[in-house]
């Protein structure tokens, strides 16, 4: 996928975000986040925006501090939602390709980088909002959600700081089964290594011995890495599963 494509799914999942929202109310739970409601979680990914947009249209080459959660609640809150959404959208689309500012992902561009994490933060997050109406949410297309399968397991969860560890040495297969897409993610007390592609199951032409397979369409594994769903197939050692489930939470630090 490239920048103008995350850019479109940044704004299609954000208007379906806030419309999810408005319906289900500031005070519902989110099915998919316990402790939170719905305005927790539109406060969350408005602020997100927002610091977003700061690294792209300033162009800092450095961390820096989200501006906090607003006091904004009800009808007030969900314009500061769209507000700071179309704002975000609009500066992704008219960026100059080259732009220089901070990232903290591998990317091919700080820009590229940008647009598909904020479409991939919306996408999961509208899920979110429409959990919270008590309904089915809606799919996440087949392309996307390979793609940030692998953001998540070769992005995220290939830095430091990922707490998915084994105290020996295992292997987990993750199968899209709609999209072939194979990653192969090998355990041990050090942060996890993933690979993708048709020769992630082998090493140097001989089978990797895997101990645990999830698999399905793509949409529901996307979901589940990132714990909003359950696995749709388990096959091995579920253990793995677990772990992955008890271990893998991404917070906002």
């Amino acid at each position: 996928m490239d920048v103008a494509e995350f850019v479109e799914t940044l704004d299609t999942e954000g208007r379906s975000l806030v419309a999810a929202a408005e319906e289900a109310g500031p005070d519902a739970e989110v099915a998919t986040c316990p402790g939170w409601q719905v305005r927790d979680l539109v406060r969350h990914t408005g602020m997100v925006h927002r610091w977003a947009r700061t690294f792209v249209t300033e162009g800092h080459t450095a961390y820096l501090q989200d501006g906090g959660l607003p006091a904004l609640d009800g009808a007030e809150l969900l314009a500061w939602f769209r507000d700071g959404h179309r704002r975000l959208v609009d500066s992704l689309a008219s960026a100059p390709r080259d732009v220089e500012c901070w990232s903290f992902l591998p990317a091919p561009s700080p820009l590229a980088f940008w647009a598909r994490r904020q479409a991939h933060e919306t996408t999961v997050h509208r899920v979110d909002a429409q959990s919270a109406l008590g309904v089915t949410p809606g799919t996440v297309a087949p392309d996307l959600a390979v793609d940030g399968i692998d953001e998540l397991l070769r992005g995220f969860h290939g830095r430091a700081r990922s707490k998915v560890r084994a105290q020996e040495p295992r292997v987990l297969r993750v199968r899209a089964t709609d999209a072939d897409a194979v990653w192969t993610v090998r355990l041990s007390p050090e942060p996890p290594v993933s690979e993708r592609g048709p020769g992630a199951d082998r090493d140097g032409g001989a089978a990797v011995d895997v101990d645990c397979e999830v698999s399905g369409p793509a949409a529901g594994l996307y979901l589940a890495l990132w714990n909003r769903l359950p696995f749709p197939t388990v096959t091995g050692d579920a253990s793995l599963a677990t772990l992955w489930r008890e271990t893998s939470e991404v917070t906002w630090s």
